[in-house]
């Protein structure tokens, strides 16, 4: 099995809906675009990604959202370095159709109380949902190393959340250790560095804001 000797995972820049969260109201979460500091943050971003993986070749995952797009674009990577698939299971967690701002605002209200790992947007996914999908292109990634020629390196291109529940998945994080972490920052990468022993390490932690709280084992 060729394994990767690491695995790149970056959120995309700052998107309309990052800047103005009434966009929501007019359109569609997935055609939302970056903004112009987007941009900035996705080529600087590019810069590191370039550095990092050198001339190697590279296996690259990017959600279908026009910002990840958009993100991926600006790393201005050489084209005959990188072979690229659309990946839908990387998409950002569903929230719904057109949202209303004051629903909106309520109902991030509710998750923060409820849990983001559990709580279900009206019309659209848990964290838990969002998961399961993860662990499902896991499981597709995990038979690509099969492949002797797999390059060493793999980039996913894909958001805040759904790169914490990729680590939750990949390191087997418990629920409450998930809930007491923060998302990275856009533009923000992490690295799951592949070591001597056969074990990958993340180069960077996600910030805490919370001391984690366990349910226990109890039935």
């Amino acid at each position: 099995m060729a394994r990767p000797r690491r695995i790149v995972l970056v959120r995309h820049g700052e998107s309309e809906g990052n800047a103005d969260d009434t966009v929501y109201e007019r359109e569609p979460d997935h055609a939302l675009r970056l903004t112009s500091a987007g941009v900035v943050q996705a080529e600087e971003a590019g810069v590191r990604i370039r550095e990092l993986f050198g001339g190697e070749q590279v296996s690259v995952y990017v959600s279908p959202y026009r910002r990840t797009h958009e993100t991926f674009r600006a790393f201005d990577l050489d084209p005959s370095l990188v072979r690229v698939r659309e990946e839908p299971r990387l998409r950002e967690q569903d929230w719904g159709n057109w949202q209303d701002k004051d629903d909106v605002q309520l109902q991030k209200t509710y998750r923060d109380t409820y849990g983001h790992f559990f709580y279900r947007f009206a019309q659209g996914e848990s964290g838990a949902d969002v998961y399961d999908r993860v662990g499902a292109f896991l499981e597709s990634l995990h038979r690509s190393f099969e492949s002797p020629d797999h390059p060493p390196n793999v980039l996913l291109v894909t958001h805040g959340l759904t790169m914490r529940l990729f680590c939750m998945r990949w390191f087997h994080w418990t629920v409450a250790e998930f809930e007491s972490l923060s998302n990275p920052r856009n533009g923000e990468m992490r690295v799951l560095q592949l070591g001597d022993d056969g074990r990958y390490t993340l180069d960077l932690p996600f910030d805490r804001w919370r001391t984690p709280e366990p349910y226990g084992t109890g039935g």
